[in-house]
């Protein structure tokens, strides 16, 4: 079982409509990529800001086509969000 220490961070985040963003930080506990695009399954467009006093995680990653997923487990050191087919893309995705 994996730690949230050993979790990869969320680097950064370039989506500053999320509610969990501030500052291009992402403070979700921990963010789940998912659907057709690899995108942030996690994303909210709310009228607040929420979260954690730290760095979002991933906590779980359903593409299992990416190179980086090894168990629905994300082995990438960190990750980036931001815009790509949808508005919230995890953007270190890579498929095998």
């Amino acid at each position: 079982m994996t730690s949230t220490q050993d979790m990869p961070t969320v680097q950064a985040c370039s989506v500053t409509a999320c509610s969990y963003n501030d500052s291009n930080t992402c403070h979700a506990g921990a963010i789940t990529i998912a659907g057709d695009t690899a995108k942030c399954g996690t994303f909210v467009e709310i009228s607040f800001r929420g979260g954690l006093d730290r760095n979002g995680v991933v906590g779980a990653c359903h593409r299992s086509e990416c190179k980086f997923n090894d168990k629905l487990e994300c082995t990438a050191s960190s990750v980036e969000i931001g815009a790509g087919t949808d508005v919230a893309d995890c953007l270190t995705y890579e498929a095998r």
